[in-house]
C-alpha cells in the first residue's frame, strides 16, 4: 500500500477554528507570562512543545525560573503534577515504582506500587545530577507512554509530558544525558538570563520571590481541542520535503550536506527529529494564526529540535562551531524547494 493511500485527507482549518485556537493559546501564554517575566520566546517554545505533545528539556543556570515555569504550566492546565528531584543516589524504582510483597487472605503476593512517573506532567528537576542508569529509566515512558517492571507493563495516564531541567554540564556533580535520552526530548531550550528591567520588576513585585497565584486557564476539553486543531494544521508536500532534506543534511554522508556538516558532524539527527520538526512546525503555524505550515515555521523550531541531536567531531569546538551554529548554517543554506525531488544531486 502506498503512503498516499493512507494519508489523511487534506483540509484547511476554517478561520473560526484558527480563531478558537488563538483565544485558547492567548489565555495560556498570558498565564505563563504573569509568572515568568521577560521570557516571551521561552514561553512560546514551551507552548509549542506542549501542542506537539512532546517532552521538553530546559537548560540553564540555577535560579532562572525553570522549575517555576513547569509548576505554573501544570497549574494553568489543571493537570496532575509530580516533581522528582534527581540526585546521584536516586534509583530507577524511585521513579517508576516497584512490586511490594503484601499479605492477602489467601497468602502473600507482589503488588505493584506506582512511582511518581504515573502522572500527567512529570518535572524531572536537575535530571543530569542523577546517574545514567536512573536517567535511562525514563526512556520507555517518554517514547511509548508506558513502563515495564519485572516483565509487567503498566500504561501511563494521558496526556503525559516530561519536562526536565538541567544545569550546564560544566557545573560540578552533573552527568551528561546519553544520546538515546536526548533524542526523546522534542525540544531542548536554553534558558537565558533576564534583563535589568525584568530583574527590577521581580524585586519590586515579588517579595521573598513569591510568584502570583494562577488559576486553571484551560480545561481538559480545551487542551484536547488544541491537540486536535494542531493535528489538523496542513503540512504541504513542499514543506515536508524541506524537513526531510534538512534532517538528511545533518548527516555528513548526505550528498547535499554543506561543507561544515561534512567536516564537523560525526552523527546526524534521527527520523525522530523529522517527526518532531513536523509536529512542532504545525504548532508554530497554529500559534501564528495560520491553517498550514510554512517554511518559516520550520525555521522557527529547528533551533530547538536539532542541536541536541547532533554529535560533533572534537575539531568543531576548536574551530568555534557549536551544534546550534551548525543548525543555523544548515537552515540558511538549504533551499526551500529541491531542484529534483528524486534525490539526485542538484
Amino acid at each position: 500500500m502506498s503512503a498516499d493511500s493512507v494519508a489523511p485527507p487534506a483540509r484547511l482549518l476554517a478561520p473560526e477554528e484558527v480563531a478558537e485556537a488563538q483565544t485558547l493559546l492567548k489565555r495560556l501564554i498570558e498565564g505563563l507570562e504573569s509568572v515568568i517575566l521577560g521570557q516571551r520566546n521561552l514561553v512560546e517554545l514551551v507552548v509549542l512543545c506542549l501542542l506537539a505533545r512532546g517532552h521538553l528539556l530546559l537548560e540553564g543556570l540555577p535560579g532562572l525560573g525553570k522549575t517555576e515555569l513547569v509548576k505554573t504550566l501544570a497549574r494553568l492546565l489543571g493537570l496532575e503534577f509530580r516533581r522528582v528531584q534527581f540526585t546521584p543516589d536516586l534509583l530507577p524504582a524511585d521513579i517508576l515504582g516497584s512490586p511490594i510483597l503484601e499479605d492477602h487472605g489467601n497468602g502473600r503476593r507482589l503488588v505493584f506500587h506506582p512511582g511518581p512517573i504515573f502522572t500527567n506532567l512529570l518535572l524531572a528537576d536537575e535530571i543530569n545530577r542523577a546517574t545514567p542508569k536512573t536517567q535511562s529509566a525514563l526512556l520507555e515512558a517518554m517514547q511509548e507512554r508506558r513502563v515495564t517492571v519485572l516483565g509487567e507493563t503498566h500504561i501511563l495516564p494521558l496526556p503525559f509530558f516530561v519536562l526536565a531541567t538541567q544545569n550546564p554540564i560544566e557545573l560540578e556533580g552533573t552527568y551528561p544525558l546519553p544520546e538515546a535520552q536526548l533524542d526523546r526530548f522534542t525540544f531542548k531550550v536554553d534558558v537565558p538570563g533576564v534583563s535589568v528591567e525584568t530583574l527590577q520588576a521581580i524585586v519590586t513585585t515579588r517579595q521573598h520571590g513569591r510568584p502570583p497565584e494562577v488559576r486553571v486557564a484551560l480545561s481538559a476539553a480545551d487542551l484536547q481541542r488544541l491537540f486536535a486543531l494542531t493535528d489538523a494544521v496542513l503540512l504541504p508536500t513542499a514543506v515536508s520535503n524541506f524537513i526531510a532534506r534538512l534532517v538528511a543534511s545533518t548527516h555528513p554522508e548526505d550528498p547535499h550536506a554543506p561543507e561544515e556538516a561534512r567536516k564537523f558532524i560525526r552523527y546526524g539527527a534521527s527520523p525522530r527529529a523529522a517527526i518532531a520538526l513536523a509536529e512542532t512546525a504545525r504548532a508554530a503555524a497554529l500559534l501564528a494564526g495560520k491553517p498550514s505550515v510554512g517554511f518559516a515555521d520550520v525555521r522557527r523550531v529547528a533551533g530547538s529540535v536539532l542541536p541536541h541531536r547532533l554529535l560533533l567531531d572534537y575539531s568543531a569546538r576548536l574551530d568555534g562551531w557549536s551544534p546550534a551554529r551548525l543548525v543555523g548554517r544548515l537552515v540558511d543554506v538549504l533551499p526551500e524547494t529541491a531542484h529534483k525531488l528524486s534525490g539526485e544531486p542538484r
